[in-house]
């Protein structure tokens, strides 16, 4: 039986794939006696704006810091308003509080992970200085859409900063943590938005084993290597120099031209990438081998799931959400635990914001939010990464199969 106790494995939810090429890329770092930021973080800048077709690539210690540091580029700040979905996760929305603007949560649409365009629409005003669009699993927002509305927000905007005035409409700032190498209508995700905000955490597709990157779109009237000198400032003290740039004969003085931040890659972190971004091609068509498997089983029993690929859009194959039809969250546990006991991890994207201690302090309520709940009350994460074998993606079947007999009727 699937649930043979002597065949029992242990699979985890989404363990990173490092192989030798990284453990080797990470030495040379190590022995070349450059760990901080360094030629290798530039490198894979470089590498990264080429593969989403940007001018330029900061990368930073972390998702998070590249949307805030995002955020503090924009100029915005208390008095202005920011929205973002409410079925994400929290960095989607804590940026927004931490430069001190204020959070404005929309609720997903019915049967969808996507926000509600049209309570999209209806929710600027004239503080709204920016959209978080959240690429949920790899699945690129309907950008043509969200563009469409914030120019027709246009004459509401009110600008504070040159860049601002410069982009002339509410900023669009993608919360791409999950979509390094998704694509919409043949555009990859990075060069869509305004703004483009990578998560390379250990449990992301790409990983840095923390880690994360920007780019964005050539603004008019404003110099690209202007905005990567702003990140550069911003995520290292105000530093008017690099580590780097110091190491230079006689270039030791330097100017601290702003209290801010401490944020940067190092290139022990770097190097980790440099090996990631030679194997990525592979690693994502492994994911959609491994969707296609989930797809055919789960599809024909009722199981909904998300559509990773069409005609629009090519998905990064994150995560593998799946949604069972009429189960309590009390059953969708019970699933959960009865997969734990047979080795297989499962997890469960997301908890919408409103439901959580911080965001109730911030005045927010579930009951607002109900296509985001009813989204989040059956779902069920299965593992979706590399490291699975075949083998492995026909025990967690067979045995998700098994378990799901007692629920789907």
């Amino acid at each position: 039986m699937a649930n043979d106790v002597c065949n029992k494995r242990n699979i985890p939810f989404s363990p990173p794939d490092i192989s030798e090429r990284e453990i080797a890329e990470v030495v040379d770092t190590l022995r070349s006696g450059w760990i901080t930021t360094g030629p290798k973080v530039k490198k894979l800048e470089a590498l990264l704006a080429a593969y989403v077709g940007t001018a330029k690539c900061v990368c930073l210690n972390s998702q998070t810091a590249c949307a805030e540091m995002t955020l503090r580029v924009l100029g915005i700040g208390a008095g202005d308003e920011v929205i973002t979905c409410a079925y994400t996760y929290t960095a989607s929305a804590s940026v927004i509080d931490h430069v001190g603007a204020s959070v404005v949560l929309v609720d997903c649409q019915k049967a969808s992970l996507e926000m509600d365009y049209d309570a999209l629409e209806a929710a600027i005003t004239d503080k709204t200085k920016a959209i978080i669009p959240v690429d949920i699993a790899g699945i690129p927002c309907d950008y043509d859409r969200i563009f469409e509305i914030v120019e027709r927000k246009r004459a509401l905007f009110k600008p504070t900063t040159d860049i601002q005035k410069a982009i002339g409409r509410v900023a669009v700032v993608c919360d791409a943590a999950h979509a390094l190498g998704a694509e919409r209508d043949g555009k990859k995700v990075g060069a869509i938005a305004d703004f483009t905000n990578f998560s390379f955490h250990a449990v992301k597709n790409f990983t840095t084993a923390e880690g994360g990157a920007c780019t964005w779109r050539t603004i008019d009237g404003i110099d690209d290597n202007d905005i990567y000198k702003q990140f550069q400032l911003l995520s290292l003290h105000g530093q008017s120099k690099d580590a780097l740039a110091k190491t230079q004969l006689g270039a030791w003085e330097y100017d601290i031209v702003g209290p801010w931040y401490k944020c940067n890659m190092t290139d022990i972190m770097g190097a980790i990438g440099l090996a990631q971004f030679e194997r990525y091609p592979g690693m994502l068509a492994r994911r959609r081998e491994i969707i296609g498997r989930y797809d055919a089983a789960l599809k024909p029993l009722g199981v909904e799931v998300l559509p990773h690929y069409t005609d629009e859009y090519v998905s990064s194959g994150h995560l593998y959400l799946t949604r069972i039809p009429g189960i309590t969250t009390e059953q969708r546990q019970e699933i959960i635990v009865k997969m734990a006991e047979r080795g297989i991890a499962c997890n469960v994207h997301y908890k919408p914001l409103p439901m959580h201690t911080a965001y109730k302090n911030l005045g927010f309520d579930i009951a607002d939010y109900p296509n985001a709940y009813a989204m989040f009350a059956n779902e069920i994460t299965l593992p979706l990464h590399t490291c699975l074998t075949d083998d492995d993606v026909t025990y967690i079947l067979d045995n998700y199969l098994e378990v799901l007999k007692d629920y789907i009727k």
